[in-house]
């Protein structure tokens, strides 16, 4: 090794020992250095409080004044019981009583909503079904109103007995009966329960909802079969709003002190209230 190059080396090992030796804050070679040391473990810091706050809930990101108290869930609806009940209710009328169909027309048509209740196993299944058209005119996919009015070509509520069978212009489909004086003109109105297009399952994906009907229980083409099989001949249907419509957020309330750092902001209406003198 040359005289030049063992020089050259020596004092670079003097000046890392002598940066080594010397005392946090100062500046030169070595202040350059530490506050790039800082900086790097500064954006590390950062990096990880921005992942933290990422992960972090919406709803707790935001000051105590915005996050407003979530409405309270409806509780859910007991199928089984509101089978036993509406049996119990129709006595003579009813003679096969091991499965109960109950629609629950509280809920939207993107919700599996006809409970096929199986009392003997005390099992509920949940499947899609529609509403008539004149139930729900905005088609939005929930259910305004009931009717049994001819011509509404909306649902009725109430309970029905299931009859026969027969083949029509929707394929295989089963009669109903109403036993109440909301849905006493199922006959004459001709709703049954049938299957078409527009109740497949699949529309929920793409649509958000289902079709509507004439006031038919409407049921998927791959569903129904099934559906005719169980709820056969002699059976009760029974239909109604029995989940609580979603709960309806309470009006925003705004802070009662001024928000950090507005405290000298000065709100002129367009009708009174003085201008303020300066642009700050």
């Amino acid at each position: 090794m040359t005289e030049q190059k063992r020089l050259a080396f020596g004092g670079r090992t003097m000046m890392k020992e002598a940066l080594r030796d010397r005392p946090d804050g100062q500046c030169g070679v070595e202040g350059q250095v530490t506050d790039r040391i800082d900086r790097r473990a500064m954006l590390a810091m950062l990096g990880t409080g921005t992942g933290m706050l990422a992960a972090m809930p919406a709803r707790a990101q935001l000051p105590d004044w915005i996050r407003q108290p979530a409405p309270p869930a409806p509780p859910p609806v007991d199928y089984l019981a509101v089978a036993r009940r509406q049996l119990a209710m129709q006595g003579s009328n009813i003679t096969q009583t091991d499965r109960v169909g109950v629609v629950d027309f509280g809920l939207p048509s993107s919700r599996p909503r006809f409970a096929l209740v199986d009392l003997v196993a005390g099992k509920v299944d949940m499947f899609p079904v529609t509403h008539g058209r004149g139930s729900d005119p905005q088609h939005d996919g929930w259910l305004k109103s009931f009717s049994n009015r001819v011509g509404s070509l909306a649902t009725s509520r109430g309970s029905y007995r299931t009859s026969d069978y027969y083949w029509g212009a929707n394929g295989s489909s089963m009669r109903l009966a109403g036993l109440e004086p909301d849905n006493d003109n199922a006959d004459i109105r001709a709703i049954v329960v049938h299957g078409a297009w527009y109740a497949d399952p699949s529309l929920i994906a793409t649509q958000g909802k289902l079709g509507r009907s004439e006031g038919c229980f409407v049921f998927g083409e791959a569903l129904l079969p099934m559906i005719l099989y169980k709820l056969g001949p002699g059976r009760l249907l029974f239909a109604d709003r029995l989940s609580a419509p979603p709960p309806t957020p309470k009006p925003f309330d705004l802070p009662a002190e001024p928000l950090p750092g507005t405290e000298n902001i000065i709100r002129t209406g367009a009708q009174n209230g003085r201008l303020p003198g300066t642009a700050d």
